[in-house]
């Protein structure tokens, strides 16, 4: 793995007026983002992270170019580049494998950063990594899982527990809480105790990583299908790819009857479960089928989010990632909105004088655009074209569907890079605003 190196910026994330303690429960991809962005403006922070030892697990997430930014100033493209693929471009295509849309992606787009395909447990390694590095390996505690919580004019002060024998873990005091605790957040719901089960979509995922040859350019990814039955597919594998081969995550996903308050986000599925469903889903450059038959562990998620709620922060305490805004992967933008939450609360806590004003304020910035990037994403997000595909085509389409026009599909292609920050405009607009602040 690449050395994780400092950023080259003499302080890409501000300085604080007045450092503060804090405190992050959670040591996943928001968590300790969000570590490495406070740290570098000055800040004294622990991570407290509920597994005891970390290991490279999980399948593929995309993360897009808006957080890359951030990413690449802490310094960790070089780490990411050797373990990510930096993504060509993303197609969708109608279930018979004809071609709806395509467009290029990150620096392949003309953008300054790339689009990373990646393993998950790879990134977050990296991310240990650098926080060990950085903040001290004192500073990043595994095996101590969030209980409880309490806070007062003076400070806020945390339970721990080992979540594997219940034994205490100790208590640890800061200026601030941060809930960096996912989708089953104990910040969130002490906060929100009449919250309920996750939302579910009525949607199951099926999901996998297997090596295999390069499908396409090694390097782009497709979505194909419609709203009640779709396969995603991409290469995750920096390694792999020199090597001349593909580590290739999947997606299979449709309709099943599941009471969410009883499902198991950790269930090993077996192949009979979903792969008849796509077993005439072979083209000419793919073989969808053989992908699925190849891969030798398949996980079942079902697709879920919770309702936005009114507010993250409550005095000393806030959320950050899924546990603020736990999003469906249409539009693969959850990790990339939960590194983003990271630079924000920085920028907040560097300026306000008072803690409470700060978390407020990064608030009021992070979860309207959230907020309505979760309710959007319920609608399918940029992947609603290929239901309109389905509903619209005569079958008359040959090679290229054209029973969608192209200023349609590019519409909808726009208003969500908008909705989620990460158009093209917005994006070079960041270049200029470094470049005053310099």
């Amino acid at each position: 793995m690449a050395v994780v190196s400092e950023a080259n910026n003499e302080h890409p994330f501000g300085r604080a007026t007045t450092p503060r303690r804090v405190l992050i429960a959670g040591g996943g991809i928001g968590g300790l983002t969000a570590a490495l962005c406070l740290h570098a403006a000055g800040h004294d922070v622990t991570v407290f992270e509920s597994v005891r030892e970390p290991r490279e697990l999980g399948v593929g997430i995309n993360v897009q170019p808006h957080s890359v930014r951030i990413l690449h100033e802490l310094g960790l493209g070089p780490a990411l580049d050797e373990v990510a693929i930096h993504t060509r471009r993303l197609s969708f295509y109608s279930e018979d494998g004809t071609q709806i849309w395509t467009e290029d992606r990150g620096t392949h787009a003309g953008l300054p950063w790339p689009q990373y395909s990646i393993h998950r447990g790879r990134f977050q390694m990296v991310l240990l990594e650098a926080a060990r590095e950085r903040l001290g390996a004192d500073r990043v505690l595994t095996g101590h899982h969030l209980s409880a919580f309490e806070q007062d004019a003076s400070g806020v002060t945390g339970y721990f527990v080992d979540k594997e024998t219940g034994a205490a873990a100790g208590s640890y005091t800061g200026d601030v809480l941060v809930g960096a605790d996912g989708i089953n957040s104990v910040v969130r719901s002490t906060l929100n105790p009449d919250q309920g089960p996750p939302h579910y979509s009525g949607l199951m995922l099926w999901r996998g990583a297997v090596e295999a040859e390069p499908f396409g350019d090694g390097e782009s990814m497709f979505m194909a299908g419609h709203d009640t039955l779709k396969v995603v597919a991409y290469p995750i594998g920096g390694a792999e790819r020199r090597a001349g081969r593909s580590l290739i995550n999947w997606v299979a996903e449709f309709p099943v009857e599941l009471d969410i308050e009883s499902a198991d986000w950790n269930r090993i599925a077996e192949h009979d479960d979903f792969a008849p469903a796509f077993k005439d889903w072979v083209w000419d450059w793919i073989d969808i089928p053989s992908i699925f038959a190849a891969t030798e562990t398949v996980w079942e998620f079902p697709m879920s989010d919770r309702d936005p709620i009114d507010r993250w922060s409550h005095g000393r305490v806030t959320l950050l990632g899924d546990a603020a805004h736990v999003m469906r992967p249409n539009g693969s933008n959850g990790s990339s909105q939960a590194i983003i939450d990271g630079e924000s609360l920085t920028a907040a806590l560097n300026v306000e004088d008072d803690v409470v004003d700060a978390l407020e304020r990064y608030q009021d910035e992070r979860l309207p655009p959230t907020r309505q990037l979760t309710l959007d994403n319920r609608q399918t997000g940029p992947e609603r074209v290929l239901q309109w595909v389905k509903d619209r085509c005569d079958g008359n389409c040959v090679g290229h569907h054209v029973c969608v026009p192209r200023h349609e599909l590019e519409t909808v292609a726009n208003a969500y890079k908008m909705l989620a920050g990460m158009s093209n405009d917005q994006l070079l607009a960041k270049i200029d605003e470094a470049g005053a602040a310099n």
